[in-house]
């Protein structure tokens, strides 16, 4: 079947001969490429952790329990954050790594074979690009961007500097995960056109924030990056509630909408689809600084092929089917629910469990920083695998920015109140201009990622 990961692929293949100016802030330049050392079957990765605050310090602590790992650089803006993350590892190494705000800095060391990036959101892709150019491997958590621009950005840098880059969709390592996919894949219930994923939570207000003066333990001018200034800084923006601000999150569809926006792609074998539609909106705690929706219905539509669902509730945490995260995929013949863990249960018609298969490697819901630690190594040994053997990974760029992307035109449609047409080659908003000028944003001047 020709599809968009065809297309791309062999798009790679001539993005790669492209000359292109790849100068990013601090004069860091393609030709640190030449620092990264080739690293051999035996040899020790030498990882930093960009960003410790919540999820990178989990990602930090993970990484350091690794064999054949070492955690040599932390960086983070706020200062209490990497001494924290610090004192972790030297409790599990006996070794503190060394820290430093800026990741400018951690790029151009020799002592960095690859990053995790565990940045917001409106840093993921230009440092990701950051590091690609200054020859690191790469791992990206989820969501890819903060927009869909920026998915073909990275792509022609991963074509271009030939860096091993996994991002964070955990669940395509995932054992039992890996089998349910087979099982559809296979036709244990029949031919599937339509499928489902949700994922609910019951946050509470974050209130309307007060200018007050940035703490001394933070560089806010760092923290921002690419992003244009906000020149306020207000009690209510971090270290989590950025995720609601459309001016550096993506909201709970992005949060953790993508991770099971991805198990719907994989299973039902699309990629771009051809109609997105999206509704919902901040319902709860409505006079609030809260941005984006806390209930959203998204839908997709692949030609006459398939349509999947995405439900998010980020306040009310009523179970769907039984769990509050997960996916259902609908077959003539019977049902497969996979949930948060790695597990699924198949039904047939009359709703009888005809399989149901469980790991004590569970997903802990409501964790919102480490849920499925014994998990996650499962994907880390297949990012250091391609690093070293050229493994094949199970969640390379090209996918994981194809699945984002179908969670970003949810939120553009969501942000214009209609539904968007898509072109499947491409992914891009068709005729509709207004919706287009969301498929990018502005940047800080100087902080522009160029590939």
């Amino acid at each position: 079947m020709s599809s968009r990961r065809d297309f791309l692929r062999k798009a790679f293949a001539t993005a790669a001969t492209l000359t292109v100016s790849s100068i990013v802030p601090g004069g860091l330049t393609a030709s640190a490429k030449s620092n990264n050392r080739v690293i051999g079957a035996n040899d020790r990765i030498r990882v930093a952790v960009l960003g410790v605050n919540s999820r990178g310090r989990a990602l930090a602590q993970g990484f350091a329990r690794m064999p054949g790992c070492d955690v040599t650089y932390l960086c983070d803006v706020d200062s209490h954050a990497l001494e924290r993350c610090q004192a972790d590892i030297k409790n599990l190494t006996g070794t503190a790594p060394k820290g430093e705000k800026d990741l400018r800095k951690v790029l151009e060391s020799p002592e960095v074979d690859a990053v995790v990036i565990a940045l917001p959101d409106h840093w993921h892709a230009p440092a990701a690009i950051m590091a690609m150019q200054a020859g690191k491997h790469v791992y990206l958590e989820k969501p890819t961007s903060h927009n869909p621009a920026e998915n073909d950005m990275l792509m022609r840098a991963a074509a271009k500097y030939g860096t091993v880059v996994q991002v964070g969709n955990q669940r395509r390592s995932w054992p039992n995960v890996i089998r349910a996919i087979e099982e559809i894949k296979g036709g244990s219930i029949g031919p599937v056109h339509y499928a489902k994923s949700w994922y609910v939570n019951n946050r509470p207000s974050i209130g309307n924030g007060k200018a007050v003066p940035v703490p001394d333990h933070l560089d806010w001018d760092l923290w921002q990056g690419p992003a244009p200034r906000v020149a306020d800084f207000k009690d209510n923006y971090l270290h989590y509630n950025w995720h609601w601000f459309w001016h550096w999150g993506t909201g709970e569809a992005l949060n953790n909408g993508t991770h099971f926006v991805d198990i719907l792609r994989w299973g039902l074998d699309v990629d771009y689809p051809t109609l997105v539609s999206s509704v919902g909106g901040r319902y709860n705690h409505t006079d609030d600084d809260w941005q984006t929706p806390d209930t959203q219905m998204m839908t997709f539509q692949f030609g006459d092929k398939a349509t999947c669902s995405w439900e998010g509730r980020s306040c009310n945490s009523t179970p769907v089917d039984g769990s509050g995260v997960g996916t259902a995929f609908y077959g003539d013949k019977g049902t497969i629910f996979i949930t948060g863990g790695d597990e699924y249960r198949i039904v047939d018609l009359k709703g009888n469990t005809i399989k149901d298969v469980k790991s004590e490697l569970g997903f802990q819901e409501g964790n919102l920083l480490n849920p499925c630690e014994d998990l996650d190594t499962i994907h880390f040994k297949n990012w250091f695998d391609g690093i070293r053997k050229g493994a094949k990974l199970n969640s390379g760029l090209v996918d994981a920015c194809i699945s984002t992307q179908l969670v970003q035109l949810g939120n553009i449609s969501q942000r214009v109140g209609r539904s968007l047409n898509v072109d499947p080659l491409t992914g891009r908003i068709l005729g509709d201009p207004e919706a287009t000028k969301l498929f990018s944003r502005t940047y800080e001047p100087g902080w522009e990622p160029k590939v």
